[in-house]
């Protein structure tokens, strides 16, 4: 193996730049590490949307038929493709036969299927979690790089990796995107374009997934809270794409019907929709990190999160938010809610959780890669007897 003064990095990853969490963190993260000018930057992709960073795209092609097989044909071609370049280093963001870096952007495939998604592995998943075995048994990891305590947690249960060799690197989040705008401008145009008071408290919800992302433990916390406190005028901003239809039966069933607004994913600007809200809400069943709750401090809203969020990482208890054991626990979850009424207990935790948010920036996470991947290659250097 050369190398060179400008090492030679493979980053690996089905998607680039498209919508979706693991995509942007790889798709920020990657394009910083383009245009700081260390490393070449090289990403195998299926396919991508091309950034400002020099970055060199090779494309995997995609199985376009049999749906089983195809982390396997992904993890096999991809690895064909990065072995003809000689690359210095290997940073792989999903299961692949072989890597130096392995970010972590979700918990064992075997666990998944039977923890969360409570069922039985289909051809696919065996598959799948197969690869998985694959890199994490054999694969030559230096190091795997969580970006969350629960990812971590659930991949040391699942398979002997050395602490010492795992990080927990959280996502970033542009600071300026969610702080900058004018909140009372912001609060006067989404709010009167959904027809919400300027004196109700706004609930928010951001999701592409309403099963997954808990919005029916909201809706019933929703209607708790107005129970405990019918005086008061709450309103629940859903943002995102789910069975709307579903949902909004829900809600008429629970007689919180006028206090839910569908908004509909918001591709543009959603920005706004945090700061013109009073506090937000995600009662996941299960996420990894949940980047929304990262957003929503960096908005300077509190944030009521299950524990079974990743994020609740940067989420410290009765200061910034609360952690709620148990999602299902309408009574606690409303309880919360009704603490955040007051607007002084508003602004102190929205406070407190803009300041943990500013030290998230995608700048700090690059600074943290080019650590690991400075280790690695010296690590490779040594070996080689440089």
């Amino acid at each position: 193996m050369t190398f060179s003064p400008r090492p030679r990095v493979a980053v690996v990853v089905p998607k680039y730049g498209t919508v979706g969490g693991g995509e942007r963190f790889v798709y920020e993260l990657t394009e910083r590490l383009a245009r700081d000018g260390r490393y070449e930057i090289h990403v195998f992709a299926n396919r991508w949307v091309s950034g400002s960073g020099p970055v060199v795209f090779h494309k995997i092609p995609r199985v376009p038929f049999l749906r089983f097989p195809r982390q396997a044909v992904f993890a096999w071609l991809a690895g064909c493709e990065v072995e003809k370049g000689k690359f210095d280093l290997v940073h792989a963001h999903d299961r692949v036969f072989r890597a130096d870096v392995f970010t972590m952007h979700s918990i064992p495939h075997e666990t998944w299927i039977r923890d969360i998604r409570k069922r039985s592995p289909t051809l696919f998943d065996r598959v799948t979690a197969w690869v998985e075995r694959r890199l994490m048994e054999e694969g030559g990891c230096a190091w795997h790089l969580p970006v969350s305590s629960i990812a971590g947690d659930a991949y040391r249960e699942k398979y002997r990796v050395d602490p010492s060799r795992m990080r927990v690197l959280h996502p970033g989040v542009d600071l300026a995107r969610f702080s900058s705008p004018d909140r009372d401008d912001c609060r006067r145009e989404v709010r009167g374009r959904y027809g919400i008071g300027p004196s109700e408290i706004v609930i928010l919800f951001v999701g592409m997934n309403f099963e997954v992302k808990g919005l029916d433990a909201i809706l019933r916390t929703v209607a708790r809270a107005r129970a405990l406190r019918p005086d008061a005028a709450l309103r629940l901003l859903v943002v995102g794409r789910g069975n709307e239809g579903k949902y909004r039966s829900l809600a008429s069933s629970l007689g919180i019907a006028d206090s839910v607004v569908f908004a509909g994913p918001q591709a543009e600007g959603v920005e706004a929709f945090y700061l013109a809200s009073d506090l937000f809400m995600m009662l996941s069943a299960f996420d990894t990190f949940g980047m929304v709750v990262l957003e929503a401090m960096a908005s300077r809203l509190p944030v009521i999160v299950s524990a079974n969020v990743g994020a609740k990482d940067l989420v410290e208890e009765g200061v910034s938010g609360f952690i709620l054991p148990d999602r299902k626990d309408v009574d606690a979850a409303a309880g919360k809610i009704v603490l955040l009424f007051d607007a002084h207990r508003r602004a102190a935790m929205g406070e407190a959780g803009f300041r943990t948010a500013s030290t998230c920036s995608w700048e700090r996470l690059t600074g943290e890669v080019r650590e690991v991947y400075g280790e690695v290659i010296a690590e490779k250097e040594r070996g080689s007897g440089r």
